[in-house]
């Protein structure tokens, strides 16, 4: 069981609120993410100590996705009574209701008519029907026990769906009924370039972090420019560093290319004890990056977080640095990581 300790207790600062982009909202520099606890055995106990430590530090921000297993249900029962204290942001797709929910089997039953007439498939997947997306959302906020989402994103789709126009009216109509505040995509070069582009959202999240810097040059200048909030996915490269050897790539396929990556830029940093702050300081520095969200299941890893959050920007020298190690080792195809 871990020991509670209050912000001020641990003496940490308050975490820096921003504008995130022309919402106005104002969004916590360091936000939680909720796909660790979606995974894990955590207690409803810890999570509720979690985030009232979160609150006490300044943490607004709680991310998560219909996807991270029951993460949105753990969410929910600790925002009971102090929801409108936080912005809580989820996505939707990538996750096809059941066969025994109406829906589930309608969109079955159309793709298997489509297949029999040797029709092309309308969708890259049927989690991205607009059947699924609606019924996604619909438990998103059932599961958070809430009436409404700060931010809901679609989650990580091809550009080819994001030119759907039935797609984004679900996103419009939730909108439009209240029941989601703004509407973003979550996702990579190119469709996270053309979602920007194409006027019809107000946030992004993207993957940044001291091995994943493509959108620092491709995404960041250009969601300024449109106005847009911009949520720092993976801001500590899932401390791959840590791993001398490479991990099972069966069990985790997605852990891969930054463990590659790391081992090629081979930050002189990384050495020393202070890895885990001059990531996220790095995270953190970006100009254009509203918030960096971190996962833990660990009271003390968010104190620690919120203690590297609070020592502000890396020094321009070092930062300098990481961006010329990367300018200088990098690959034209590491882009960013979904």
């Amino acid at each position: 069981m871990l020991a509670f300790r209050s912000a001020q207790q641990t003496r940490l600062s308050p975490v820096e609120l921003r504008p995130f982009g022309d919402t106005g909202l104002q969004v916590s520099a360091l936000g939680f993410g909720g796909a660790n606890i979606g995974f894990a055995d955590i207690s409803d106990k810890t999570l509720d100590r979690m985030f009232g430590a979160a609150l006490e530090l300044g943490v607004n921000l709680i991310d998560t996705a219909a996807m991270y297993g029951d993460s949105e249900e753990k969410i929910g029962r600790s925002l009971r009574g102090r929801r409108q204290r936080y912005l809580v942001a989820t996505k939707c797709g990538r996750c096809l209701p059941p066969k025994g929910n109406p829906n589930g089997l309608i969109v079955r039953l159309q793709r298997r008519f489509q297949r029999s007439l040797g029709l092309e498939e309308e969708y890259e997947s049927l989690d991205w029907h607009p059947r699924s997306l609606e019924w996604s959302i619909h438990r998103s906020l059932h599961r958070l026990k809430t009436d409404y989402l700060d931010v809901l994103f679609l989650h990580s789709c091809s550009e080819e769906t994001l030119r759907k126009t039935e797609v984004l009216e679900v996103l419009y109509r939730a909108r439009k009924s209240g029941k989601v505040r703004f509407i973003g995509y979550s996702g990579e070069r190119p469709a996270v370039l053309f979602a920007i582009q194409s006027g019809q959202f107000q946030a992004v999240e993207i993957s940044l972090n001291i091995a994943d810097q493509d959108g620092i040059e491709t995404v960041l200048p250009l969601a300024t420019q449109k106005g847009l909030g911009v949520i720092a996915k993976r801001p500590l490269a899932n401390t791959l560093w840590k791993s001398v050897q490479r991990l099972d790539p069966v069990r985790y396929p997605h852990l891969q290319e930054y463990w590659e990556r790391l081992r090629h830029l081979s930050y002189d940093f990384l050495q020393g004890d202070r890895a885990s702050e001059i990531a996220l300081r790095f995270t953190l520095s970006l100009p254009g990056a509203h918030s960096a969200i971190a996962g833990t299941t660990n009271l003390d890893h968010l104190l620690e977080n919120a203690r590297y959050a609070a020592e502000g920007p890396l020094p321009s020298d070092l930062f300098g640095v990481i961006r010329s190690t990367w300018s200088k080792v990098s690959k034209p195809s590491w882009i960013g990581q979904i």
